[in-house]
């Protein structure tokens, strides 16, 4: 019994010690829930081919304390830039007519979306605040310490007293990370 009682407790451990994966929903959705409950919008913009990408869901979203502060405090939001999903956005809709599906896993065109949230380079995160209006693009990959900076910046809306670099690099160096490697 004192075993099973140990067992258990361990699998327990385990399970719960496991990253949690975060809530991914489209856009559309997204817009939807905020009318509910407002919070602000995280969009990963992606493509298949990218190897950044990739590291930004391995590395990035796969950590736990990122997880945890997405799921409580955004909506998360997973679109290809390169994709052939239609979108829709504030009473427009965007394809990609260009799309090639012989090249679905390797460069394509862009999707309408991503250029109209002007997306040049992948991976790029998109945030929009609680009405789900564009608030800015940040471009690259970003590890947990990295992207824990932006998620708080906007989260307190921090953002909106950015008005010059220097102010955010003062921000930004005064920044102390809290989530684990």
């Amino acid at each position: 019994m004192k075993k099973l009682l140990i067992y258990t407790f361990l699998l327990l451990s385990a399970t719960m010690s496991q990253a949690q994966d975060i809530k991914w929903v489209s856009i559309e959705e997204a817009l939807e829930l905020q009318k509910t409950q407002p919070k602000k919008i995280i969009m990963d913009v992606y493509t298949n081919w990218c190897g950044p990408c990739k590291l930004l869901d391995r590395n990035t979203f796969k950590n736990k304390d990122v997880a945890n502060y997405i799921n409580e405090n955004f909506y998360a939001v997973k679109f290809n830039g390169e994709g052939d999903d239609t979108v829709n956005y504030k009473e427009n809709t965007f394809t990609n007519p260009q799309f090639n599906p012989a090249k679905a896993n390797k460069r394509n065109s862009a999707h309408q979306f991503a250029s109209y949230m002007r997306i040049n380079a992948y991976p790029t995160l998109v945030f929009f605040d609680e009405k789900g209006d564009f608030i800015t693009p940040v471009k690259g990959y970003q590890s947990p310490q990295q992207l824990e900076l932006y998620l708080k910046l906007f989260k307190s809306d921090e953002y909106k007293k950015m008005t010059d670099q220097e102010k955010f690099n003062a921000y930004s160096q005064a920044f102390k990370p809290e989530f684990k490697s």
